[in-house]
């Protein structure tokens, strides 16, 4: 069985598709009460190094560049990536984030980025 890759804002609702939920920001997503928001996991190690993040300050015209340079951390630290892709074999995934922007934004370089490594493609509906 391979699983469906779904990326979500943590601020909306989960619900009975998402399949494991796990949360691929470094810090708490704010406002957020962790009973609300349904995380079975929170992969912090995955999420760029604070210094990328803000540097890249969610500009759009630095998000070529971040993309870039987070994905070359991914390299640099293969395993919670690997491990994404295992879990992924096995069950569906939603990767849960807390960026206002859903297009421009780490979890899209990261989805990219397990696709072009063989993991399922992602649904990003």
């Amino acid at each position: 069985m391979m699983g469906k890759l779904t990326l979500k804002r943590a601020y909306a609702p989960p619900e009975a598709g998402d399949g494991k939920r796990i949360l691929v920001d470094r810090l708490w997503p704010r406002g957020l009460r962790r009973s609300d928001a349904a995380i079975d996991d929170w992969m912090k190690d995955i999420a760029p190094s604070p210094e990328l993040r803000k540097w890249f300050d969610h500009d759009p015209a630095r998000f070529a560049l971040f993309g870039e340079r987070y994905r070359e951390e991914l390299d640099a630290n293969p395993g919670p990536a690997q491990a994404l892709c295992a879990m992924l074999r096995e069950q569906d995934v939603t990767l849960v984030y807390a960026a206002r922007d859903e297009h421009i934004n780490h979890v899209r370089v990261l989805a990219d980025y397990l696709a072009a490594r063989g993991c399922p493609p992602k649904d990003v509906g």
